[in-house]
């Protein structure tokens, strides 16, 4: 998407939702978190949707733009979607058209779904996360997943599509842009009274585009009372988000926390005060942060990478540091967590310090990350033992690409072990194995060739899995399994 579109769409539609709803704080209130966070499930599909479209992020963006209640509009659209395949792009369309009315479905209940599981930790009112179950339903029916129309549809998330429309033509056309795709939408994707309340006064709606900083923009059109972290709940936000993340591959689920508690309890060894074990247990939960920014298929490619594909990998680092610098109470964070691809001899990425520029926690974060995905499986290689993880960080600081000190707490806080607790929500053993291969995107026949079980049984501990769980999606059993320590 353009750059600061969710921020853009935001500020619209606030401007918006203040002009037709009398200023009532509240309901607005609600249309600025909904507008905010509209997209906060995008990446619990992603890696289907990756390994469907070739590129789960140049989809999204495509998706956002479609029109499938206009036929005509539709199959322009068509000629174009799957560009960034090139020459297969065909071959995309038509899988589109096959394959969407079930795949997009099963995307949009995943994300809903998502939604529901983080917005209570991100402090959403739950009006907006019930909005944001609507962000993908349109108002002649023609959306996803349940085809809800009209006032089915809640009031937030039809001026929020309104704001949408108008903020993405407006990055391409301007202002006229703006007005001509909401008219021409206006009774089909959007409500006509909300699209005809926006094209009343569309230079007032759009006025704060001009903004040239979008988070200033947003935080001046915030709805009274503002939002604040609460004290001693930055690790708790910090959590959330890392769900969010490790949602992007379903090899790299729970991996986040991994790192993190790793690294904490190297921190306490290493004789780190307990503040910066918690600063660096949040860095490690942030560190991957950008990963977002990059395709599926790269993260959950099973053969090697070539050298397109390794810079933009590189990318993510710098998306994190990017992020991070922008939100002043995790600010602080953003030293650390982007450096965990640094190496002490210089050689990593994406500034390539040396040691001299690098804190011991971020060399302990970069060690912690090694070792953690070591132990991890991947789509290239199954997990090491952690006694072969053990012996490659210790050949990793023998070279002197990874710090000796901090190999070495990290190898002894790996070593010490750490009983599992109670079962959440009266999980068996076996039901949490089941759960955690129906994480990772198994099928019921892929689990019980795993597990040595039917396939009809495997059934049988999903169906008892949901009911104890209250999830009904990958998605959703993946954030269960994330919250609980169960991955990886």
């Amino acid at each position: 998407m353009p750059f600061e579109k969710g921020l853009r769409t935001s500020a619209v539609a606030t401007k918006l939702a203040g002009a037709l709803l009398g200023g009532d704080p509240l309901s607005c209130r609600v249309v600025f978190e909904t507008a905010m966070l509209r997209s906060v499930g995008c990446t619990s599909y992603a890696p289907e949707l990756a390994a469907i479209f070739r590129d789960d992020v140049a989809f999204q963006a495509a998706l956002k733009t479609l029109d499938t209640g206009d036929e005509k509009v539709f199959a322009t659209q068509l000629r174009t979607f799957g560009d960034w395949a090139g020459d297969e792009s065909p071959g995309l369309a038509r899988t589109l058209v096959e394959v969407f009315p079930t795949v997009g479905v099963e995307a949009m209940r995943n994300g809903c779904e998502t939604s529901r599981a983080l917005g209570a930790g991100l402090g959403l009112r739950p009006e907006s996360i019930e909005a944001l179950d609507d962000v993908y339903e349109r108002w002649d029916g023609c959306g996803i997943p349940d085809g809800r129309r009209g006032a089915q549809l809640s009031l937030a998330a039809r001026i929020v599509h309104v704001a949408e429309q108008a903020v993405l033509a407006h990055a391409v056309g301007g202002v006229p842009a703006a007005v001509a795709e909401v008219r021409r939408r206006s009774g089909g994707h959007l409500d006509p009274e909300l699209a005809k309340a926006f094209l009343a006064a569309p230079d007032v709606a759009l006025a704060s585009l001009e903004h040239p900083d979008a988070i200033a923009m947003v935080l001046d059109v915030e709805p009274a009372p503002h939002v604040t972290v609460p004290f001693g709940s930055v690790p708790r936000l910090c959590a959330v988000l890392a769900r969010v993340v490790d949602l992007k591959s379903q090899w790299l689920l729970g991996h986040s926390e991994h790192v993190a508690t790793l690294a904490a309890d190297a921190g306490r060894l290493a004789g780190m005060d307990p503040d910066a074990v918690t600063e660096l247990h949040c860095a490690g939960l942030l560190h991957d942060l950008g990963r977002v920014g990059v395709s599926s298929s790269v993260w959950d490619r099973p053969g090697p990478l070539g050298l397109a594909e390794m810079e933009r990998v590189r990318m993510h680092t710098y998306w994190t540091q990017r992020v991070l610098e922008r939100v002043p109470v995790l600010a602080s964070l953003a030293p650390i967590a982007s450096a965990h691809h640094e190496r002490v001899d210089g050689g990593g990425y994406h500034r390539g310090d040396p040691s001299a520029n690098l804190a011991l926690p971020a060399r302990i974060l970069a060690a912690a990350d090694v070792f953690a995905a070591l132990t991890e499986p991947r789509a290239h290689r199954a997990a090491f033992t952690v006694e072969a993880a053990a012996d490659l960080l210790a050949r990793e600081a023998g070279s002197g690409a990874l710090d000796g000190q901090a190999c070495a707490v990290v190898i002894e806080a790996a070593g010490r072990p750490r009983p599992r607790s109670v079962l959440p929500a009266g999980l068996t053993e076996r039901e949490v194995e089941v759960l955690c291969l129906a994480a990772r995107g198994l099928r019921n026949r892929e689990i019980g060739e795993r597990l040595s079980i039917s396939g009809r049984t495997v059934g049988h501990h999903l169906s008892h899995i949901y009911d104890k769980t209250g999830r009904r999606t990958r998605a959703g059993v993946a954030v269960f399994a994330m919250e609980h320590g169960l991955l990886p």
